[in-house]
């Protein structure tokens, strides 16, 4: 098994998000990724204003390249906004102001700053008219993903008609409380068909129980698990940041604003998710491989 995490923000005391990323601090990630049996990961960048996240992702570009064990770690790059609904409950830890309507000019920039290495790209279907963004980042090769979203089902069909192919981390990214019956998840699970589905199975950004069933629902063809996870991931208690915002983690490793009102990220990691899924779901090691392994490089034509 070789895990392939679509999500890593930062991982071991090192953020990607940080301005003052440091060639130490990367190599020091992707050593303990590799120690926690991670085989590639797509580098996490969390909304901020376009020239700011052009730097952030120009620094860590300009590192990678120079450092043998993070090209090799560090396949590509996953931008998780700006183009996002930034209602509360929508947006969660991604900072409101800096949130905007999909643009393909802004797009364009963002891709340039990867410098070839962007893979993924999170957005709102419902913000972005004509689906004009995503139908341009597939035509480049992109693969796009619904997430921290509120699309109608037949916005989100338009997305996938589109270009759209992925999910980012269901079950988050939306408000505690919604509609019994038509909300975003019940629209994302109807159209697994469709849609690769990413999942944080850390048993607190979506418990055990409802995660199986799910699962038990749409089967493991298109199911893809994740860590999401931030500086924090493979430390203990503390105070982190995540691009600049405050994090604190409990003593149940938990990842939360400082007031509380909403996770900011996971401190899961690999051998956590291989322990959740055979013990709390029930999983077997062919499963497990499937949603950790096999299915994230179909998802970007690698198998």
């Amino acid at each position: 098994m070789k895990p392939f995490d679509l999500q890593v923000n930062g991982y071991a005391g090192t953020d990607f998000n940080n301005d003052s990323l440091t060639a130490e601090s990367l190599h020091h990630a992707c050593e303990a990724l590799v120690e926690d049996g991670c085989d590639a990961i797509l580098a996490t960048f969390i909304t901020d204003e376009v020239p700011v996240l052009e730097r952030r992702i120009g620094r860590l570009v300009e590192l990678r390249e120079k450092d043998e064990l993070a090209r090799r770690m560090i396949t590509g790059i996953h931008i998780e906004g700006p183009f996002i609904n930034p209602i509360k409950g929508y947006v969660g830890a991604h900072p409101p102001h800096a949130v905007k309507p999909a643009n393909v000019d802004d797009a364009r920039r963002l891709l340039a700053a990867a410098g070839g290495l962007a893979r993924l790209v999170t957005l709102a279907p419902e913000h972005d008219e004509g689906c004009r963004t995503t139908a341009f980042l597939a035509g480049e090769g992109i693969v796009v993903s619904a997430g921290h979203c509120d699309p109608s089902l037949d916005q989100l069909r338009a997305a996938c008609d589109a270009g759209l192919t992925m999910f980012t981390h269901l079950g988050n990214g939306c408000p505690v409380q919604m509609h019994r019956h038509d909300n975003i998840i019940q629209r994302a699970l109807s159209l697994h068909e469709r849609l690769w589905l990413c999942f944080i199975p850390d048993g607190v950004h979506v418990p055990f129980f409802v995660l199986k069933n799910w699962l038990s629902g749409i089967g493991l063809e298109r199911a893809i698990f994740v860590t999401d996870a931030i500086s924090a991931a493979r430390l203990g208690p503390g105070r982190y940041t995540l691009a600049g915002w405050d994090i604190l983690i409990g003593e149940d490793l938990v990842a939360r604003s400082p007031d509380g009102s909403h996770f900011v990220g996971s401190t899961v990691t690999v051998p956590r998710i291989k322990a959740n899924a055979l013990g709390q779901l029930g999983m077997t090691e062919a499963e497990l491989e499937r949603v950790l392994d096999t299915n994230p490089r179909r998802a970007f034509g690698l198998l």
